[in-house]
């Protein structure tokens, strides 16, 4: 699967995003921080997520004190406005007394307490890199505000360029990198500006560089991983002190640290690759607290030692996790570390006291399904937000000095009275347990005639994507139920049932899918004739397995950028990524039992004559990870099958409907494309006989189009 997604964790990122407050008008966001689940790899995608609300002014506001903090004040300004009326604007980030971020197609700067005026400097104009809309993906700050780096895509690809601008009376744009993944800067002994990066390849990021400029301008490759399996992303401890460089693949991590005093010395190894092992850096205080699977069980703990003597031997056990518990994330702070954890299909924070090492676990309201990161530097306070899929982000901060977890006020969003969340299990044909996260309107009656969008991924030990979208809520609010089905093979419940749903067990995802839908059924939530299923990328080979073996359990089918020829990609290895992905789907060209098991549910290998839901395809023009040629000859394929079938049948036979919808550009997942999200609504009430004029009036409150 030529994909990038990895159950390794990422730590904080020292930008976010920016909500503000306005009537029914979603543009588009940044989800560039990513999560423990989502480390190094990720594919940026823009989406709707946030990091910190920030209200518009209104006339006639008065003014905060001065004294209040940061938190107090968000709270204050909140509390006057409707949370549904907002809009969620692009990645920024705050250094010394200024946030830097995209107004228009510029790279601007504002002092912070003037960031929601339109008081700005501009810095650079992206249009000087002749890009088609083109949009900042990362911003990063020279510890002293000489220089800032931003790293700039465009929607349709996701070939990057890093520029350095020099900050002074007249700003000027210093160097250009080309495809550049990971960047951070260190300053060195002699007062000078650092920016170490990482180089992209075709989808392979192997060489880590380091570059100064001014009169000492340089540029020069620092490190190179050999191994094809592997790659590389740098991260800058919290507080600076270290920036890591983390070589993992699917299975396995080793990290090396830079002092973030004397970044010209050698790095220094932590511990060496030990075949499934992983392990991800933050320091404090002299110390390594290390997020890691060593030892039984394997799953996530926290362990710690002093940074000078950092092997594994030294490691000591500092927090364990309970069974069937995901980390999140970690946020390190002067006095405390909070975990964001997701246990038996709900969301906790543990507050662990590093001086005493007390722990406070507190459970987060049921509505919440996702996380959302805040890089905040305040040591009082560790804000974040919390979201679903039908229900916009909502602002809580933890506050260190009262032990209290507080949450914005103000107009509570109308969907938390108009709708139910309910969260259900699945038993699987092996008795195991399968959760499931449910939404339907509250005065619902008679949910069996009620149509069902079910979601699914199960792959790489990544959780199912849960982030607020716009066209799920208008789905609910016209009567839709929407079911996430948390299948083997994802990261849910653990890195276990990562493994209990990858290489030869792959099997067991598509079991739980199957006992999810008919679990739903039988529990009275819609029908075979009114269920329909989505899916983009990886999730599509379960998808695509399903509607092989019971195509029975469904009437319509969306899939977007779908891996559809598990075997076949897998056994090219010219294809840029299928040496990282033999950790997941095994190796077919050597191993004799890989290629056999592959077989027994890649959906291409099993297209046969018989009838199938109708399906819609996504597809991009020169996506790299998921190759068009795959899902195009997958396409042939089950046209074929279906005429067969239809032949075989007889006059009176209704063939289900195959679309192919394919787009320009080289992105893999465009999340937020309105052309798309309309073409696939579209679809769903056609093939369900549906009619369409209500969700697309409600769709438009929302979406520009």
């Amino acid at each position: 699967m030529q994909k990038q997604h990895l159950n390794h964790c990422n730590f904080a990122d020292h930008y976010y995003n920016r909500i503000k407050l306005k009537k029914y008008h979603l543009t588009k966001c940044l989800q560039n921080k990513p999560t423990i689940s989502e480390l190094a790899r990720n594919i940026p995608s823009r989406s709707f997520s946030s990091k910190d609300f920030l209200p518009i002014k209104q006339e006639n506001e008065k003014p905060l004190p001065e004294n209040m903090d940061a938190f107090e004040k968000v709270r204050t300004k909140l509390e006057t406005q409707p949370q549904e009326e907002y809009e969620i604007i692009n990645a920024e980030v705050k250094h010394g007394g200024f946030v830097y971020y995209q107004e228009g197609c510029c790279l601007v700067r504002s002092k912070d307490e003037e960031a929601d005026n339109d008081n700005y400097e501009v810095l650079f104009s992206l249009e000087e890199l002749k890009l088609d809309q083109p949009f900042i993906d990362c911003i990063r700050v020279a510890p002293d505000e000489k220089y800032v780096a931003a790293k700039i895509r465009t929607e349709d690809s996701e070939a990057s360029t890093c520029i350095v601008v020099k900050l002074s009376d007249q700003p000027v744009m210093e160097a250009s990198f080309p495809n550049v993944s990971s960047f951070e800067w260190v300053k060195d002994e002699e007062e000078e500006d650092v920016l170490f990066y990482t180089f992209q390849r075709n989808l392979r990021c192997h060489d880590v560089y380091r570059a100064t400029f001014g009169d000492n301008k340089r540029n020069e490759r620092f490190y190179t991983e050999k191994d094809p399996s592997y790659f590389v992303f740098l991260y800058l401890t919290k507080d600076s002190r270290f920036l890591t460089i983390n070589i993992m693949n699917k299975t396995t991590s080793e990290v090396w640290l830079i002092d973030g005093l004397s970044p010209w010395d050698p790095p220094v190894l932590i511990q060496k690759r030990i075949h499934g092992v992983l392990y991800y850096v933050e320091h404090r205080d002299d110390e390594l607290y290390i997020l890691t699977n060593v030892g039984e069980p394997t799953e996530f703990k926290l362990m710690r030692t002093a940074a000078d003597t950092p092997a594994i031997m030294n490691w000591d056990l500092f927090f364990t996790m309970k069974r069937n518990t995901k980390v999140v994330d970690l946020d390190m702070f002067k006095d405390h570390c909070v975990l964001f954890l997701k246990h038996s299909n709900l969301l906790y924070v543990n507050v662990i006291g590093l001086a005493d090492d007390s722990v406070r676990s507190l459970k987060l309201p049921p509505w919440a399904c996702g996380f959302i990161m805040d890089t905040n530097s305040d040591p009082k306070n560790c804000p974040f937000q919390l979201c679903s899929p039908i229900r916009p982000p909502k602002y809580y901060t933890y506050k260190f000095a009262e032990g209290k977890l507080f949450e914005e006020t103000g107009h509570e969003d109308p969907i938390t009275k108009t709708s139910r969340v309910l969260r259900l299990e699945a038993k699987s044909k092996d008795g195991k347990s399968v959760p499931m996260t449910i939404f339907h309107k509250t005065d619902s009656e008679d949910l069996q005639k009620k149509p069902l969008l079910v979601h699914v991924y199960g792959a790489y030990g990544m959780d199912l994507k849960m982030n607020f979208r716009p066209e799920r809520r208008v789905l609910v609010d016209d009567g839709w139920i929407l079911a996430y089905c948390h299948v083997r093979g994802g990261g849910e419940l653990g890195l276990q049932w990562h493994a209990d749903g990858r290489l030869t067990k792959k099997l067991n995802g598509l079991a739980d899918l199957e006992a999810c839908i008919k679990t739903l059924h039988g529990q009275g939530f819609s029908q075979p004739s009114l269920t329909t299923l989505t899916a983009f990328s990886a999730g599509g080979v379960l998808v695509g397995a399903l509607c092989n073996s019971n195509p029975e359990l469904l009437r319509a089918v969306t899939l977007e950028a779908p891996f559809l020829d598990v075997l076949n990609t897998m056994m090219d290895t010219t294809l840029p990524l299928t040496l990282e992905e033999l950790e997941e789907w095994g190796n077919p060209s050597s191993d004799e039992k890989h290629k056999n098991y592959i077989k027994r549910y890649c959906p291409y290998q099993n297209i046969k004559p018989q009838h199938y839901p109708s399906i819609h395809i996504t597809a991009y023009e020169n996506d790299e990870r998921v190759p068009l040629k795959g899902i195009v000859s997958y396409t042939e394929k089950l046209k074929e099958a279906i005429m067969e079938h239809a032949k075989d049948t007889g006059e009176g036979y209704q063939a289900p409907n195959v679309v192919l919808d394919i787009q320009p550009g080289g992105n893999h997942v465009i999340e937020d494309s309105h052309k798309k999200i309309t073409a696939q609504i579209k679809f769903l009430y056609e093939e369900l006989g549906l009619d369409s004029t209500s969700v697309f009036e409600n769709l438009k409150k929302y979406l520009k189009f």
